[in-house]
């Protein structure tokens, strides 16, 4: 894939650095997703795959519980998730996957981030068509041979399996998200340092001086709106 292994995890590692903001994005998220079907994670595909993406975040159990018990109860409150494509500095490009209850103020403050820093917001599909929706789990270890043998064994396509900085990542199809996690399951792996699904760009950019200030500029903006719960973009990060 050729997609550094920092640049996976750099978002993650700076949302763990704040993690109040974490836990309450994940409270909505999963409260929205039980809210959208059964409250039981056995019996609704979509909030156990929310609780798993959780628990690498080391989201307390509290937290977790607490936002399903709220949507069994009678309110009546509901989330729209909404994604929106645009461009920052020198070609790069931004999605951005949002949870809202409030569309035209989330709209706002998305159009408000990228114009305030240098980008501006494109249509639907403006940039998406140059990610790839991919699978995404990240372990410790030093083989990736050995995982990618064993995972097609268990008749699982993935795209790529790489060692990295003492971790093995390995990339898959969305479909096939929980039987890649199940099969890594079976062979003992239950720590995953990241397991998601992410949009990855096909191609990345490198910027410098003050394209690259504000383009950082702009992603923390972005990032700190309350609504926001993904952010991908095509520019290559430092280590």
């Amino acid at each position: 894939m050729g997609r550094k292994w920092a640049n996976i995890v750099a978002k993650k590692t700076a949302k763990d650095a704040n993690n109040s903001r974490i836990y309450a994005k994940f409270g909505i998220e999963i409260y929205a997703a039980a809210k959208s079907g059964e409250p039981d994670p056995h019996a609704n595909q979509k909030l156990h795959f929310v609780i798993d993406r959780a628990k690498t975040y080391n989201v307390p159990k509290h937290i977790i519980d607490r936002a399903i018990e709220k949507a069994k109860g009678s309110g009546d409150e509901t989330y729209s998730e909404l994604r929106y494509e645009g461009f920052g500095p020198n070609g790069s490009m931004v999605i951005v996957d949002t949870l809202t209850n409030n569309v035209n103020r989330t709209a706002a403050d998305v159009r408000a981030a990228f114009g305030k820093n240098g980008g501006n917001m494109g249509v639907s599909g403006a940039v998406s068509y140059m990610f790839d929706n991919t699978a995404i789990f990240g372990f410790a270890g030093d083989d990736a041979d050995e995982i990618l043998e064993y995972l097609m064994e268990k008749d699982i396509d993935v795209r790529d399996v790489i060692e990295e900085e003492g971790q093995i990542i390995a990339y898959g199809e969305v479909p096939d998200f929980h039987a890649i996690q199940e099969a890594l399951k079976e062979k003992g792996i239950t720590e995953f340092s990241i397991a998601e699904i992410q949009m990855l760009p096909q191609t990345e950019i490198t910027l410098t001086g003050d394209d690259l200030v504000q383009f950082e500029k702009m992603i923390d903006a972005l990032d700190e709106l309350e609504d926001v719960q993904n952010i991908f973009h095509n520019v290559e990060l430092d280590d």
